[in-house]
């Protein structure tokens, strides 16, 4: 049975959903129609809808360890499907790969991973691997690492959403746009990475420079 606070949770919920019943009979007879996927960790402190103060059908959520998006070809047919689905489907406008600070998977780069005990594991974050090499070969002092990593990661997530057809040809047409954001447990803080200057900056300072 799930904990006191789940069922209170959904307590919680179904009163909120006799409150705004209109919204949610809407989004169950009209079907759902959101802009954005949005690519988070699965950790349990990443939430897309709290962070973003999005509503239900607001966001089309895909949940990994590190945030990874496998390049296309690699057989992990999970996460592809939701990027086949949200760009071929839904139409979504943007793609955001959200990363964060103190995540597991970046720091599980460092450990020696046993492909016994934990081989799904292993294996998922060989997709992330190449970010750590990056920032190790760039001498960037130990201390900085982590978060160097962390952005470096959600690039290559992006490079590797562009190995799915459908959504280089989106991008390219100009149908939808790719975002790298890195969000702070620290202070709740977003930042996004700006391609056209390499640097990364607040999120809503960013959007107002547009």
């Amino acid at each position: 049975m799930p904990t006191e606070k789940v069922l209170a949770g959904i307590r919680r919920f179904q009163e909120d959903f006799a409150e705004r019943r209109e919204l949610y009979e809407r989004l169950a007879s009209e079907g759902q129609d959101p802009k954005v996927l949005f690519v988070a960790c699965s950790d349990s402190r990443v939430a897309p809808e709290l962070i973003t103060g999005a509503e239900a059908g607001d966001l089309f959520v895909a949940r990994t360890i590190a945030n990874v998006v496998p390049p296309y070809g690699t057989g992990a047919i999970g996460v592809g499907a939701v990027v086949e689905y949200a760009v071929l489907h839904l139409a979504v406008e943007h793609i955001v790969i959200c990363g964060h600070t103190d995540c597991g998977g970046i720091k599980a780069l460092d450990a020696h991973l046993d492909l016994g005990r934990e081989p799904h594991i292993a294996r998922w974050l060989d997709h992330a691997r190449p970010a750590k090499t990056k920032v190790e070969a760039g001498g960037i002092p130990p201390e900085d690492r982590h978060l160097a990593t962390v952005r470096e990661n959600v690039l290559l997530q992006l490079e590797h959403l562009r190995s799915y057809d459908p959504v280089r040809e989106a991008e390219r047409a100009g149908r939808i746009r790719l975002h790298g954001w890195v969000y702070h447990l620290e202070d709740g803080s977003i930042e996004a990475y700006d391609p056209a200057s390499g640097v990364w900056g607040d999120v809503s300072s960013q959007q107002k420079a547009r």
